[in-house]
């Protein structure tokens, strides 16, 4: 597996498998329907250096991307394909984001954590510190998470 930049022209691409993603928690099409356009990915996200796609044998994986402006960002999204969730992509992508948000300057990162990926953001060393308004679902609360980066050495 290999770690790379996101491309303007996966954005589309990007945003089915963020949906197909999200859709292994077992929401249904009426919740993804409504969590289409926060989980759409727009292509001048995608070529400022703060995306990563994971790759194997040609095949994007998982994806990440940055927000934001140091000291204080985001990781504004992070999702991998269904089939593959468990088995190391998503602590990649975490990892690679980690140290490109150092590099950049960032301090710590907050992440809206979906509930069912809170456990994993906790174990890569992330602190709940409230909640937050979900931005497709009117009265849904979600985790609020911050990681502190530390600086670049």
């Amino acid at each position: 597996m290999k770690l790379r930049p996101g491309r303007p022209e996966e954005a589309a691409a990007l945003t089915e498998m963020a949906l197909r993603s999200k859709a292994h928690w077992g929401y249904d099409e009426a919740f993804l329907a409504a969590c289409r356009d926060e989980l759409t990915v727009r292509p001048d996200e995608m070529g400022d250096g703060r995306a990563a796609v994971a790759e194997q044998d040609g095949r994007v994986l998982g994806f990440t991307a940055l927000s934001g402006e140091p000291p204080e960002g985001a990781l504004a999204m992070m999702f991998v394909e269904p089939e593959v969730i468990g088995r190391g992509v998503g602590r990649l992508l975490f990892g690679h984001t980690m140290t490109q948000a150092r590099r950049l300057g960032f301090e710590a990162l907050t992440i809206d954590a979906d509930p069912n990926a809170e456990p994993f953001y906790t174990a890569m060393g992330a602190a709940r510190i409230g909640a937050t308004p979900s931005g497709s679902i009117p009265g849904r609360e979600l985790p609020l998470l911050r990681i502190a980066l530390g600086r670049a050495v």
